[in-house]
């Protein structure tokens, strides 16, 4: 794994500082401390930091290839690149080295952008093809690897895998994008279709983007998308052998690495079925480790050390204090755009935890959206069934009534919190999926902001995006329309985000096996009543994991990791949440100070519950003091 950065002048060839490519990579270092290298031409400079995991000697990057008319940087894994190569052997092509990199070269050369399809794997890349003049810059089909560019005022555009990267160029203005803040306040994260600061941009999961000298550049274009229109048949245990077989070749590809190579092991469904069949096709034990809380309601090390004891694994675990918040400044570090899943601390220890023993690990990250794993995806399958029954002109009073006149119950036993469910059964499937997955909702951000800057959002609403994501999804069903929402907007601004920051913190390579792409479209294939039965989500890999796990690790409540920040808003971090109304952030002019202290006192006095609109006003708060912008 590492880290890419580079200039690129389209327009007019301009001569490429390699001292300005080198502090950009510079900034990116942690995700490539094995080694560094710039290479510049005529209008392009490239430059690579290097985390060795296969072929560690023999593959320094910027990589030329083995005629010279290419050069490349590159982020990632290419899982069948020895398939590949043996492929393109036989076309005549040769090889200096034995991993990965070279053969993207010789593939694009062979192939142009059509490449892509053949490539299996997480990777952002650029390549310059010479003789072109050319620029080629890709990202994998559902974004593991990232990719930001930013069109600057001397007419260049830059690129890096973080923004830190870009944050090294002097000429990267510093202002913020008041469509982002909107979309962060949504979804406690920055979406792919934004950046944090104007004038910067993410290339899109599944994109890519071609840029000629002379030419003014062009948008990105898709070069795959997931479709939930078909439907497998078969039987369900047809199903099943066809699933253990894709995820047994996901797992498989992607234990190959020079490198020691674990696995994340969390006790659940998704990561115990990787450990199982990462055991499976090895003959000495799995390294897997787990991290656990000092509080037994949020703890769940006993399933991971069962499921580890199972199957023989080498098992390490660590005990995290759950007032572990003094880290919150190192979080906000690693993610440079304001980030406020509460999830993202765990699991940086893990991490931590993890490349103590090894350089590579495997999560099960992905499953959940693929198979329909989420309560808020099952809740939608049977949301949808009502609205199917019930027309909206009946449903839009009726659900919408009850809803606003239901108490929002946040302490209350979970079957008596209907106030969502009964206003999302008012809206359309797509409105009321994208209130559920709103952390603060339009009305409660509307009256946080000042007059100014819901000014500035000229009628923009975060949730509109989604909606417009879901309405033009291609599939046959509300649960389709929702999976395809989360695979390719969740996803990549929130799952992958935050593996992809804390792993590469601590330059430590993390792996999806359960997003092997081949696996992900046969899910989206299957019928929904092998992704949702009853109240069970993700019913078919539950049922086809059955012959390598327990019960009480596959049927158990879906927990996760859990941090307490609403007894840390209210106790450790009360004072923090009380600053915000005075702070940098109330400087800002984005928000009404009134409104936040407000806010702050109710949750303080535990008369609401709104600590995760407080998390994501400190987490902004400590993103925009380090990223130094202006309004």
């Amino acid at each position: 794994m590492c880290g890419i950065a580079g200039i690129f002048h389209a327009e007019t060839p301009k001569p490429v500082d390699p001292v300005r490519v080198e502090r950009m990579c510079d900034a990116l270092a942690h995700r490539g401390p094995d080694g560094s290298g710039v290479w510049t031409d005529h209008g392009i400079g490239l430059g690579h930091r290097r985390l060795s995991i296969i072929d560690i000697a023999g593959s320094p990057q910027p990589m030329h290839s083995a005629d010279g008319r290419a050069v490349i940087v590159f982020n990632g894994e290419i899982y069948n690149f020895r398939e590949l190569r043996r492929e393109l052997e036989q076309a005549g092509f040769t090889f200096r080295t034995s991993g990965d990199t070279e053969v993207i070269l010789a593939a694009w050369q062979k192939w142009g952008p059509d490449c892509l399809a053949r490539l299996d794997g997480m990777f952002a890349f650029a390549l310059f093809d010479l003789g072109k003049r050319q620029l080629f810059l890709a990202r994998d089909r559902f974004g593991v690897k990232p990719l930001f560019l930013a069109h600057l005022s001397d007419g260049s555009i830059a690129f890096a895998s973080e923004l830190k990267g870009l944050l090294a160029h002097p000429l990267l203005r510093r202002r913020v994008n008041p469509q982002a803040l909107e979309a962060y306040m949504a979804w406690g994260y920055v979406p792919d279709s934004h950046s944090i600061l104007a004038g910067v941009e993410k290339l899109p999961a599944g994109h890519f983007l071609l840029l000629d000298q002379g030419r003014a550049p062009g948008a990105p274009r898709r070069w795959w998308d997931i479709d939930f229109t078909a439907r497998e048949k078969g039987s369900e245990a047809d199903l099943s052998a066809q699933l253990v077989h894709l995820m047994r070749e996901g797992v498989r590809s992607r234990m190959v690495a020079d490198v020691p190579l674990g696995a994340f092991l969390s006790g659940g469904v998704d990561s115990s079925g990787v450990v199982a069949l990462m055991s499976e096709a090895s003959a000495a034990p799995v390294q897997t480790c787990s991290i656990g809380f000092d509080v037994a309601a949020y703890d769940e090390t006993s399933y991971a050390r069962e499921v580890a004891a199972r199957f023989g694994a080498d098992h390490a675990e660590r005990i995290v204090a759950t007032d572990d918040f003094a880290a919150i400044d190192a979080l906000a570090a690693m993610f440079d755009e304001p980030f406020a899943d509460a999830s993202a601390l765990p699991t940086w220890r893990v991490c931590q935890l993890a490349r103590e023993r090894v350089t590579v690990a495997l999560s099960g990250d992905g499953a959940d959206e693929a198979f329909a794993g989420y309560r808020r995806q099952v809740f939608h399958h049977h949301e949808e069934r009502a609205r199917a029954v019930l027309p909206a002109s009946l449903r839009a009073p009726l659900f919408g009534t009850l809803g606003r006149a239901w108490p929002k119950a946040d302490w209350a036993p979970r079957p008596l919190r209907a106030k969502a469910t009964l206003l999302a059964l008012a809206e359309s499937g797509e409105e009321g999926y994208a209130r559920g997955l709103s952390v603060t909702l339009p009305a409660a951000r509307r009256a946080l902001y000042s007059d100014s800057f819901a000014a500035s959002l000229a009628g923009f609403r975060a949730e509109d995006e989604l909606i417009a994501l879901m309405r033009s999804a291609p599939g046959r069903s509300g649960l389709d329309r929702a999976q395809y929402a989360d695979l390719k907007f969740w996803l990549p601004g929130d799952i992958l985000t935050k593996v992809d920051r804390t792993s590469m913190a601590v330059s430590l390579e993390a792996r999806e096996p359960l997003l092997d792409h081949r696996l992900v479209e046969f899910a989206a294939r299957l019928p929904e009543r092998m992704r949702v039965r009853g109240a069970t989500g993700k019913f078919l890999l539950k049922k086809s994991l059955e012959r390598y796990l327990p019960q009480d690790v596959l049927y158990r409540p879906k927990q996760g990791f859990v941090t307490p920040i609403a007894e840390w808003l209210r106790g450790p971090l009360a004072d923090a949440a009380r600053g915000i109304a005075r702070g940098s952030l109330a400087q800002t002019g984005f928000f009404d100070p009134e409104s936040i202290a407000a806010l702050a006192e109710a949750h303080i006095a535990g008369r609401a519950d709104h600590s995760r609109t407080l998390w994501q006003l400190v987490m902004l708060e400590k993103s925009l003091a380090r990223l130094g912008v202006s309004a």
